[in-house]
């Protein structure tokens, strides 16, 4: 059998974002490094999808370039990010600001401690958002009159009654150290889906809460996306979460997407010896305390050929002379960058 090689596949119909042969870089003094090189991901509509990898693999690079929001240094060497059919790398700055950005795509950031300002307000806060955006239903332009203002903190209020936020009247005239950490992340997660955006991101939004709160969150995300009809990319280093709330998952390794699939294909039978090491990570799975040797490589002096092949137990001689590309397997519909991968498929 000829294994099938992805390159830059269309979407179909059914995807709403589509990350294509991405590769970013940053010149620095040392040379240039490449941040993200040859990431692929789709993401269909209605599905949660997960990003996988240790920190310094390129997880929040991704968000930031779907957001449009990387350093101004940054250097977009090729590929495409396609929204709903348009390229967002392509698409003015003033657009992706008033039409993307907080409006059709939101996004709850990492540490609910840290992304709200002690000095105001919850409600003057999350009103700023739909001040900024609007509804879909309010027209463009609109005066903020305070008949708008008024509609906006109804609206707020009930967002906040969804996310399950007790006495959420009386919230809005809290300041944030008055409220919990798994407080906080709902008043995020209330403000991410605000504007009744089609995609969220997430990026580790339950990282700095205890495990009965993150449970709780977890929980509040897959019903809200249920909900309200949206897709979400859920970025994580914890396979626990991720079998907890992914549809898919696409891992990440050294700026590199390196496998992709069913959440529960993946962790049933992980195909990349990467992905099988960092589920082995995982408490539940773990049977020592060794994790995965040595680390994630300089993108300014990556190795040769796979990336992962200083630190691969299975490394064969092939592995240092060449990228390995993205196979997949029509059988499961596993795509992995794996030479053992391509050997296997091909067989």
């Amino acid at each position: 059998m000829v294994p099938e090689i992805s390159k830059t596949p269309a979407p179909d119909a059914e995807t709403l974002l589509s990350v294509q042969n991405l590769q970013i870089s940053v010149p620095t003094d040392e040379g240039r490094a490449a941040i993200l090189d040859h990431v692929a991901l789709d993401v269909p509509a209605g599905r949660i999808i997960g990003v996988a990898g240790e920190s310094g693999c390129g997880k929040s690079t991704l968000i930031r370039a779907i957001l449009g929001i990387l350093p101004r240094q940054t250097v977009i060497d090729r590929g495409q990010i396609l929204f709903k059919g348009e390229n967002l790398l392509a698409m003015p700055n003033s657009d992706l600001r008033t039409r993307i950005r907080g409006r059709a795509i939101g996004f709850i950031p990492q540490d609910p401690y840290l992304a709200l300002n002690p000095v105001f307000r919850v409600g003057t806060q999350l009103l700023e958002i739909l001040r900024a955006h609007g509804t879909r239903d309010q027209e463009p332009g609109q005066r903020y009159s305070r008949a708008l203002r008024k509609r906006h903190t109804a609206h707020l209020i009930d967002m906040l009654r969804a996310v399950k936020l007790p006495d959420p009247e009386a919230a809005l005239e809290r300041y944030p150290h008055e409220f919990s950490g798994g407080q906080r992340q709902r008043l995020l997660i209330a403000g991410s889906l605000l504007c009744r955006p089609d995609l969220i991101l997430a990026d580790e939004p339950t990282t700095a809460l205890d495990v009965t709160t993150q449970l709780q969150i977890l929980r509040l995300l897959k019903d809200l996306v249920e909900d309200f009809e949206v897709s979400m990319v859920f970025v994580t280093h914890d396979f626990g979460v991720i079998a907890q709330i992914c549809d898919s998952v696409s891992v990440m390794y050294a700026g590199q997407t390196v496998e992709t699939g069913d959440t529960e294909a993946i962790i049933n039978a992980p195909r990349h010896p990467y992905t099988r090491m960092l589920m082995g990570c995982h408490p539940d799975r773990s049977t020592g305390f060794e994790g995965i040797p040595g680390q994630v490589p300089s993108p300014i002096d990556p190795p040769p050929g796979c990336r992962f092949n200083p630190r691969c137990p299975s490394m064969l001689a092939g592995c240092m002379l060449r990228r390995p590309d993205i196979v997949t397997d029509p059988s499961s519909g596993h795509a992995v960058a794996c030479i053992l991968h391509e050997a296997m498929v091909s067989s």
